[in-house]
């Protein structure tokens, strides 16, 4: 008799427990170490763990009895569910956050059930193997994965004002405070800008770009009054506080998303008024990057259209 034999009960509504309650356990380890240990939030954290935990439940529960697709899948499910549950209970993850992720954890998980189902229907009697393998691919992957440089991207975003560049160029600078958000994004937590102020004027001179979490603090590398306004990012707060039940300090608010440089440049049009273009370059240490900067690059923009319309409005009124 077996290892497995002795702790999996032959009670079919046991068994699902103790098949979900073990997934849920190594999967919760192997994320700790991840992201506490390695560092890591990456294709083995968002990718191979939500596998895992669709495969999991089927190998376990499926050793050495048939088990249907359908079940597989609900097992799965069943099993993400309670993991999603520790992360928010452990104060390990927000709930924003975890939205994020949701669509590629639920079709991950879905993937490994199926590939789970596959793999019992070939031996059902494999499942020691075939677990220790999907569960050294997670920091296997880790370990390789954080030596790959991260690139840097770039998200423009402008704004047609009916006044002359001039006059926008105040604004740009500095401007004053904000009106509260009416944007659902940043009702969830999302940092937001609330107005900005600079020490000094040229080259040298320092911009605090002042956000609900923070500031931004920007030396200034090119003033071309009224045309550019070019800056580095010498410190920036967090991207978000975490919706959650506690009061949640998670790693990836700190140093996984980095703003490196940015940038307005004001172009007057044929009629006298100012098209205004804000850039920013950023990179982030989370993958898949294909997966997360497009949700990186919807939130710079809006943030970019927060400020653009800010200033809009105020260079207008003069």
């Amino acid at each position: 008799m077996t290892l497995l034999d002795q702790i999996l009960p032959q009670e079919d509504r046991k068994r699902q427990w103790v098949a979900i309650g073990i997934t849920v356990l190594i999967a919760g380890l192997m994320t700790a170490y991840g992201i506490y240990w390695q560092g890591d939030y990456g294709m083995g954290l968002f990718f191979l763990t939500p596998l895992f935990i669709g495969a999991a439940p089927t190998l376990l529960y499926g050793y050495n009895r048939p088990i249907a697709s359908i079940k597989s899948v609900r097992l799965g499910f069943i099993a993400l569910g309670v993991f999603t549950l520790w992360l928010i209970l452990y104060a390990i993850e927000g709930l924003i956050c975890i939205a994020m992720v949701a669509p590629l954890g639920l079709l991950m998980t879905w993937i490994g059930a199926m590939i789970g189902y596959a793999l019992h229907q070939k031996n059902a009697n494999d499942t020691p193997t075939e677990l220790l393998i999907l569960i050294m691919l997670i920091p296997t992957l880790g370990f390789v994965e954080k030596n790959i440089p991260p690139s840097i991207t770039s998200v423009v975003t402008s704004i047609d004002i009916a006044a002359a560049p001039s006059a926008v160029w105040k604004n740009v600078v500095a401007f004053p405070q904000l009106d509260e958000p009416t944007e659902w994004l940043f009702k969830t937590g999302i940092a937001y800008p609330i107005n900005a102020e600079i020490a000094g004027t040229g080259v040298g001179a320092v911009r605090h770009c002042n956000f609900t979490t923070g500031s931004f603090v920007e030396p200034i590398t090119v003033w071309d009054e009224p045309r550019l306004l070019g800056f580095d990012v010498k410190a920036q707060p967090a991207p978000m506080k975490e919706l959650s039940f506690w009061d949640i300090d998670a790693p990836h608010l700190h140093d996984y998303f980095v703003s490196k440089k940015g940038q307005f440049k004001l172009t007057e049009l044929p009629n006298g008024h100012t098209r205004l273009e804000g850039t920013t370059w950023y990179y982030h240490n989370i993958k898949p990057a294909f997966y997360w900067s497009w949700w990186s690059d919807l939130i710079v923009h809006k943030i970019h259209e927060r400020v653009l319309k800010h200033i809009k409005v105020n260079s207008e009124k003069g």
